[in-house]
């Protein structure tokens, strides 16, 4: 009977305790700083308005006062500069949607948008698991002074784990598994005494798969799983968790407007989107301020 009491107890102290330190997590952990943040995350600079990842696409987008550019970082086999889009491309995040943008079509270099956008944070998704590419991206940060300014990172557990150990002085974010390892670590209650070196959490809101794809072709189990995914991981609790600790929540890529009051309604610190101005001035009427 005593041992009965004894679990009990200890049971109710570690829920009560996980439960205060969830919603109170500066008890134990000091806030991560915050070198920027961002409300307005251009994605690619913007592919629904400009051909994505092109300095007219970056221009627009921050000329708007995006608190952020996305893009997308490559190491060419012969390294030198890529040859110009040739025809229009496809929204990925947009059914049926196409940009064909205007006279710019050429991809620039990464110190070509570093040197345009001095003081404008870059999000960098390093898209190959390439230590040279790795090494390269990370000179480039320092020499222009931008370790504030950056975050880069990718799905890949691997390629985060590169990036993190070439130079733990820029931000990274959280590879699918520590996404996964991060939910386990939340629904078990175990995420409060948890120490976390990711500073940014940037994941998809699964519900948009019926916008992306003819809600008719959907088999049940594609709308089950989508329901599940969503479910799981678009929680209030989570993203007020780690705010709290100074860890950036971005969702994306959303480009409906009820799709951005869901995300801020959750808690998100921004959405990352491919239509720059319709955000913006969703966040305008709606009295969203940019932060400080």
């Amino acid at each position: 009977m005593c041992a009965a009491v004894y679990v009990l107890s200890t049971v109710t102290g570690y829920v009560l305790t996980s439960a205060l330190l969830l919603k109170c997590p500066n008890l134990l952990y000091r806030k991560k700083r915050e070198t920027f943040l961002g409300r307005h995350i251009s994605h690619r600079g913007g592919a629904g308005e400009n051909l994505e990842n092109t300095m007219a696409a970056f221009k627009h987008a921050v000329d708007l006062g995006t608190d952020m550019l996305e893009l997308d970082c490559h190491l060419t086999k012969d390294k030198e500069e890529l040859p110009p889009y040739l025809c229009k491309l496809g929204v990925t995040f947009q059914r049926e949607c196409f940009c064909e943008g205007g006279e710019d079509k050429r991809i620039p270099l990464l110190r070509d948008v570093f040197d345009a956008f001095p003081n404008t944070p870059v999000n960098i998704d390093i898209k190959v698991n390439d230590d040279t590419l790795i090494k390269k991206v990370s000179e480039l940060v320092v020499k222009y002074d931008r370790e504030h300014l950056t975050v880069w990172g990718n799905a890949s557990n691997q390629i985060v784990k590169k990036c993190y150990k070439e130079n733990p002085r820029i931000p990274v974010l959280f590879s699918l598994p520590r996404v996964l390892q991060l939910l386990g670590l939340f629904y078990t209650g175990l995420l409060p005494f948890f120490p976390l070196k990711e500073q940014f959490l940037e994941i998809p809101m699964p519900s948009i798969v019926t916008k992306l794809r003819d809600p008719s072709r959907l088999t049940k189990s594609q709308r089950i799983i989508a329901w599940l995914a969503d479910t799981l991981l678009m929680r209030k609790a989570l993203f007020k968790h780690l705010t709290a600790r100074g860890i950036q929540v971005y969702i994306w890529v959303l480009n409906d407007e009820e799709d951005f009051q869901r995300a801020f309604d959750l808690g998100a610190t921004g959405v990352m989107t491919d239509f720059p101005t319709k955000l913006k001035d969703f966040l305008d009427r709606n009295g969203i301020s940019k932060p400080q």
